[in-house]
């Protein structure tokens, strides 16, 4: 098998690396939904690369989302975190690249992530704890599913963070109509009404992502909506 060389890896490789890994369970619509907005965070927005994984002042990026983890690895391969030769072995007994992340074995995972409902409490504790510690620079930042906020735990999270405003978190909800509560279209309307600043937009477009990733919100925390298209059937 010919592997894609690293210094050329960029968006239109990510389906080639995506594609190397093979198996059962990969949960591939999962993935593929959050492709365009992981790669516009790694490329253009988070202040995190493979030299500073470790360093306070990074930006922390919190997979929550931890069903379909491919798209995930696939933009870590491209961007240098991880070798493009541990991709094959996706699922593997051996592998590093667990069906569920697992910070301890992934370069550059902050979270062990895959139980719905976990990633954005984490998030708020990890705001908090860095304005504790005077980190002001680092932005956290967490994807999650719109299925997740079926979970009570996050709701807990979205009203606290608001009144704390903690103006250096940040969510991506991908909604792809995927949950069984959640009010459809409605999800920037639950953050706002808890005093986050709030946008919805095509979670294909980059430049639309990128103009919501990276606009200003003093004071309050910020959600970003992106919509795609569900899985037809």
């Amino acid at each position: 098998m010919t592997m894609i060389e690293e210094e050329e890896l960029g968006y239109d490789d990510l389906p080639g690396l995506m594609g190397l890994m093979t198996g059962d369970e990969k949960h591939g619509p999962a993935a593929t939904s959050t492709l365009d907005v992981l790669w516009v965070l790694y490329d253009r927005v988070l202040r995190v690369g493979p030299g500073t994984a470790a360093d306070p002042g990074r930006d922390r990026f919190l997979l929550s989302k931890g069903h379909g983890p491919m798209a995930y690895y696939a933009v870590l391969a491209a961007k240098g975190f991880l070798p493009v030769e541990w991709l094959p072995g996706f699922g593997a007994f051996d592998s590093p690249l667990g069906h569920h992340p697992d910070r301890m074995l992934v370069p550059g995972a902050e979270i062990g992530s895959g139980s719905l409902g976990h990633g954005l409490p984490i998030a708020v504790g990890t705001a908090l704890g860095l304005r504790a510690q005077g980190l002001a620079d680092p932005a956290v930042w967490v994807l999650i599913g719109d299925a997740e906020l079926d979970e009570g735990s996050n709701h807990e999270a979205i009203a606290f963070a608001g009144p704390a405003g903690l103006d250096r978190l940040h969510a991506v909800v991908v909604d792809n109509s995927s949950a069984s509560h959640a009010r459809p279209g409605g999800i920037a309307a639950r953050f706002e009404a808890a005093g986050w600043s709030a946008v919805t937009v095509d979670g294909r477009d980059h430049e639309a992502l990128y103009a919501a990733l990276s606009a200003p919100h003093p004071g309050r925390p910020r959600v970003i909506v992106a919509r795609v298209e569900p899985k037809a059937g």
